[in-house]
């Protein structure tokens, strides 16, 4: 681990226990504590990339950590929230799509990398990308949100149209893929 880029991937990692943590914090801080870790994970997910290519520190490692960091981020934020009752009722459904695709399109892209095959990550999958990561931090603010703003609400929605986004993409990353098979 000798650059910059992967310091940042790894510390995203190291980052999950802390995010762990802050669940059993009593009251509204553990909501903000555990958005402020995720926030903060999700800036070095953006400067890992920028450092890479900018400083030209792109690595075998850092290109297969980066997106297990990411999974395990969102892995753990989604089962958390699930865990502490913050995701319930029919959005536990849209979780566990949104699990099962992403572990399903890792193992995909890992079959296909011994194939020497690449998929490349479509337009409408950084839009799923976009919806999880905005409904993840409205759910992780929760009810702690300010001014009466429907954080659960405005989460769950967009949780839902990750769900249906990933079910699309999943489907899409899969067609594609079986081609190579």
């Amino acid at each position: 681990m000798n650059n910059l880029a992967n310091i940042l991937t790894f510390s995203r990692i190291l980052m999950i226990p802390l995010m762990v943590a802050s669940f059993y914090l009593a009251g509204d801080k553990s909501n903000w504590i555990s958005f402020a870790i995720f926030t903060i994970a999700g800036i070095t997910d953006f400067f890992d990339g920028y450092v890479a290519r900018r400083f030209n520190q792109m690595s075998k490692l850092g290109a297969f950590m980066d997106p297990i960091a990411d999974k395990l981020l969102i892995a753990t934020a989604l089962m958390m929230m699930v865990a502490f009752g913050r995701i319930d009722g029919y959005a536990v459904l849209a979780a566990v799509v949104i699990l099962c695709r992403e572990f399903a399109v890792s193992g995909l892209r890992e079959f296909l990398a011994d194939l020497k095959v690449s998929i490349p990550v479509t337009y409408l999958a950084k839009w799923k990308t976009t919806f999880q990561i905005i409904a993840i931090g409205l759910l992780l603010i929760g009810d702690a949100a300010p001014y009466n703003i429907p954080g659960v609400l405005i989460g769950d929605v967009c949780l839902w149209a990750a769900a249906i986004l990933t079910l699309y993409t999943g489907y899409d990353y899969l067609r594609n893929g079986l081609k190579h098979m």
